[in-house]
């Protein structure tokens, strides 16, 4: 094979003459895609297919020359006009059938639709209905391809996806650390309904220069052309050549969506688009190369009755069961045993729980690594990773300030195989890169029926009272646990942040662990090394029989203080520390409201829409003939947290109002009619 040369444009020799056989299983593979797209294009306008369904007709040689060189081993992720990929890459296309009519047979069971194939399996980490989306987790799939051998990653995107600022930062990390992955642009002409020139001021030629990676533009129509410049890609990088961008030149024949009638588009441009036709392309070189007309018929018309046999058999499966619709929110968590903790041990900081665990988890498994920004070199902005890069080198890493490649990097990664953590700096920044959470991380395990594994970790912190402003302050734990998918832990005690930061890297799900960094100096009991605590297991800080007070991070160690100030009163509160937000322990907190009659929530977030409000919904709805008075919450005023210290003092709930709650719950009970 000739060198390849990197001058910018990747330097490629002439294209070859085909060899007849692959040309052949090349040409068979674009009918099936033709054939699929076609009956589904039919399909959905019989009103058989429930779901949105994009198609990519006339786009067939770029996603089959893009996978025919691909080993199993190797991944994909993909977008919503993902049919041509999935099948590309050896998906059944009864199973892609069975999953647009949304049948229990479907590649998901009927959870994802058209948009959202996927088949973790043979390396289809999934199609994605948000734009660029699948880009950060090629990311981190190929991180964890180069760590565990030589495959592959490519990132399929359409030409609007490079105006998503996901593209610039997934494309930027992989070219800092060299990953193998190529990204793959089909560019079709037109961003939804927009132009592709009207939308972008540069060519990816050029973007691909300003990262300092090479680009290749092919013939997106030809599918030999594609198969064989991806071969040789595909080699440059798989020997440790680092990110190339390919852009393959397609035309899109029907709407962004079926249904899309194409006025933004003219005649003559959708008449030139119909003349760059794959499958004529390819029948032309196998003409070309001395096959029969019989021959190349024959291959046509196996290959779209294949189609419409595997789309007639997917017709008949029966739909999925009602009653399986929660299924897959969640991964079955390993059963966890809480050990005791050493009696007398010398207190240690709440920072030092978290480092130890972190450094104890990368020493035990060899599948965990660590990055965010800042965290190797430098050793986290807080200084909670010091020392844990020089004692692991090359698994924590430092990123760029990227929030959705690091947290794609983490998705990516565990659908991969590895077990990420992954730190965000502050709470409020999640906000930057909430898609990463929000549809990627909480949806994927769900999506594909439980087939994409999601252990991922986000470390992050928060905490007010330091004066550092509304977006540097927040308490977003309700907005995450209203997510399903995402469990959220908040430890209080250097014991706890040990044990739960142990427990979530273990876990087969992606954990939200947040810290609080109010309380990195405070020192309380040490963990045992190897010391777990169980997610979504509640701890009786404080047992008492008046009233309960239920809390979380800093605030549950404040409710300690008051209960204790309340003992001289001869008031004994019962003290519940969640540790886990999302799954709550409501076993354990309605046993406690069952045995005091009396119920108060506190958090350091604002109190509408909060945790205190579920809490409380769920007492009153379980066990309200306990109460003998109403419940009472206490949070931050519903406003964003102020910066002079005395203003964020006030907003903030403080020991007073803690009591006055309290002491509120033990008054007399009043209704209208004692009134």
């Amino acid at each position: 094979m000739t060198a390849i040369i990197e001058t910018g444009d990747l330097a490629l020799p002439p294209l070859p003459t085909p060899p007849v056989a692959e040309l052949e299983e090349l040409y068979e593979a674009v009918c099936e895609v033709r054939a699929f797209e076609l009956l589904t294009s039919d399909l959905y306008r019989d009103g058989v297919i429930p779901g949105f369904v994009h198609v990519s007709l006339g786009q067939e040689g770029s996603a089959v020359g893009a996978c025919h060189p691909l080993r199993r081993s190797d991944m994909i992720t993909s977008n919503h006009r993902g049919h041509g990929h999935c099948l590309a890459k050896g998906m059944e296309p009864e199973g892609m059938f069975a999953e647009l009519f949304g049948r229990a047979t479907g590649s998901v069971g009927g959870r994802g639709g058209s948009m959202h194939i996927a088949d973790p399996s043979i390396g289809i980490l999934g199609a994605n209905g948000i734009v660029g989306a699948g880009l950060p987790i090629a990311v981190g799939a190929a991180h964890a391809a180069r760590t565990r051998g030589d495959d592959v990653v490519v990132a399929f995107f359409g030409d609007g996806a490079v105006a998503q600022g996901v593209f610039h930062e997934a494309v930027n990390l992989a070219a800092l650390w060299g990953l193998p992955v190529i990204f793959f642009c089909e560019n079709n002409g037109f961003a939804e309904f927009t132009a592709a020139a009207d939308g972008h001021p540069a060519t990816l030629r050029e973007r691909a220069a300003g990262y300092g990676i090479p680009y290749l533009e092919v013939d997106g129509a030809d599918v030999w052309a594609v198969a064989e410049r991806m071969a040789r890609v595909l080699d440059r990088v798989r020997q440790g050549g680092g990110p190339v961008v390919v852009e393959a030149m397609t035309d899109r024949w029907h709407g962004h969506y079926e249904g899309d009638q194409q006025q933004y588009r003219d005649t003559d441009d959708l008449r030139r688009a119909r003349a760059t036709d794959p499958v004529t392309r390819a029948e032309d070189r196998l003409r070309a190369l001395g096959v029969p007309d019989e021959r190349i018929a024959g291959l046509h018309d196996g290959a779209f009755a294949r189609i419409a046999a595997a789309a007639d058999r997917a017709k008949t499966a029966p739909a999925p069961d009602p009653a399986e619709a929660g299924r897959f929110v969640t991964a079955p968590r390993p059963e966890v045993v809480e050990g005791a903790l050493e009696p007398g041990a010398t207190p240690v900081k709440y920072i030092d729980g978290i480092r130890s665990a972190l450094a104890d988890a990368l020493d035990d498994d060899p599948l965990a690594f660590f990055a965010g920004i800042d965290v190797a070199a430098g050793g986290g902005v807080f200084a909670v990773s010091r020392g844990l890069a020089a004692r692991h080198p090359g698994r924590v890493l430092d990123t760029p300030i990227s929030e959705a490649a690091v947290l794609g990097l983490g998705v990516g990664g565990a659908m991969a195989g590895l077990h990420p953590v992954v730190e965000i700096m502050y709470l409020d920044f999640i906000g930057v890169a909430f898609d990463q959470l929000l549809n990627q991380a909480a949806k994927l395990h769900f999506m594909t029926a439980g087939r994409a594994t999601m252990g991922m970790t986000v470390r992050t912190q928060f905490g007010a009272g330091r004066s550092a402003g509304s977006q540097h302050s927040q308490s977003l734990e309700a907005l995450l646990a209203h997510i399903p998918g995402l469990t959220v832990v908040m430890p209080a005690t250097a014991a706890d942040a040990y044990g739960l930061l142990r427990s979530a890297i273990d876990d087969p799900n992606p954990v939200v662990y947040i810290e609080n960094r109010t309380l990195y100096g405070r020192r309380s009991e040490p963990a045992p090394p190897g010391h777990r605590v169980p997610i979504g297991r509640a701890r009786i800080a404080r047992e008492g029989t008046d009233v309960t007070v239920v809390s979380y991070s800093r605030m549950a160690l404040e409710c300690l203080e008051v209960a204790d100030r309340l003992a001289a009163d001869g008031i004994d509160v019962e003290v519940i520390d969640l540790r886990t937000i999302s799954p709550w322990d409501r076993e354990t907190v309605l046993a406690s409201v069952r045995k005091t009659s009396r119920l108060v929530v506190v958090h350091e977030a604002v109190t509408d829409f909060g945790v205190g409000a579920e809490i409380v919904s769920t007492v009153v709805d379980q066990a309200f003939w306990a109460l003998d008075g109403p419940p009472r919450r206490v949070g931050a005023g519903y406003s964003p947290a102020p910066y002079a210290p005395g203003l964020e003092a006030a907003w903030l709930p403080q020991h007073d109002d803690i009591e006055r709650a309290i002491r509120a719950t033990l008054e007399p009970f009043e209704t209208e009619t004692d009134r």
